[in-house]
């Protein structure tokens, strides 16, 4: 037996994966004492195992409500404790890139192992590594993708756009949605000068060898839905940059679907402002542009045998 433990922030998706994977669902609560600290109050007779599903975004808080939740669970006698953490944090820091900056990947990886038998998470925010466990040695650290989840979506909305990557990172999320689909794609460079500067330049269109090689960019572009893909839409001025290349060309429209959406300050605003139709984003982070759901894709994996 089961069971998937929530937090208020993050109670409906939580509740709905217990409903996939046919299990119970209960509620951790928390009390805000006047000094900062916080109570966390779990049910109590755990089954051997119990799922703990809160994302992580805004995290310092919410990671030792986490820890102390998981660690209540073994002195009640859990066998097993896994963190379902659709967006998982502190992930981008890999290595020091000046004197005396932590390493915040190995850190934070390290304590939710001390924690966690598995964590399963989607589309970290990963760079220098391949595999989840690298950062996190645990049993079992598995990444899932968003990808499903954004193909099945844009099929309701879009015949046949072209899916446009922001940057070589983004290249893995383009292919996956547009080559099965026989969708055309092109994956744009990138060059970061800081969190908030950017330029973008973009590439050839590609397709299948079922509608042909490569070509002009212009010729493909006119007239038609555009889709810009990313894993993660922070400040969006890697976004913002890759619309105004694309203007240029004057797209049918322009779309934008991200894993993992935060759209800090004033990036929507200046997102339409630019001309884009559509923002979308999955349920990993709880925002006013959620469009598609990655739970089912986490239920997925849980059922595995």
């Amino acid at each position: 037996m089961t069971i998937v433990l929530g937090f208020d922030d993050y109670e409906l998706p939580a509740k709905q994966l217990a409903e996939r994977i046919e299990t119970n669902f209960a509620k951790v609560e928390l009390h805000q004492f006047p000094d900062g600290e916080t109570k966390v109050t779990l049910p109590t007779d755990l089954p051997k195992h119990i799922i703990i599903c809160r994302t992580l975004n805004q995290p310092n808080t919410k990671l030792i409500e986490i820890i102390i939740a998981a660690s209540e669970a073994r002195n009640q006698g859990v066998e097993r404790v896994t963190l379902v953490a659709p967006y998982l944090c502190y992930m981008r820091q890999d290595i020091a890139f000046s004197p005396g900056e932590a390493v915040s990947q190995k850190i934070i990886g390290k304590l939710l192992s001390d924690y966690f038998d598995g964590v399963i998470t989607i589309d970290p925010h990963l760079h220098r590594i391949n595999h989840l466990i690298e950062a996190i040695p645990t049993e079992q650290a598995i990444t899932l993708h968003a990808t499903k989840a954004m193909s099945d979506f844009l099929q309701q909305h879009f015949a046949s756009p072209i899916i446009i990557g922001p940057d070589e990172e983004s290249a893995q999320w383009v292919k996956a949605i547009a080559k099965p689909q026989h969708w055309r794609y092109s994956v744009a460079n990138k060059q970061r000068f800081d969190d908030k500067h950017v330029a973008v330049q973009l590439g050839d269109v590609a397709c299948d060898s079922e509608r042909g090689n490569i070509s002009n960019f212009a010729n493909d572009i006119n007239t038609e839905d555009v889709v810009i893909v990313d894993d993660i839409a922070s400040t969006g001025k890697t976004l913002e940059q890759t619309v105004i290349q694309l203007q240029q060309y004057q797209p049918k429209s322009i779309s934008i679907i991200v894993s993992h959406a935060f759209f800090v300050d004033d990036a929507i605003s200046r997102l339409k402002s630019l001309g884009v139709d559509n923002i979308w984003s999955s349920d990993s982070v709880i925002h006013t542009t959620n469009a598609f759901s990655i739970i089912d894709t986490i239920a997925e994996q849980i059922k595995k045998p």
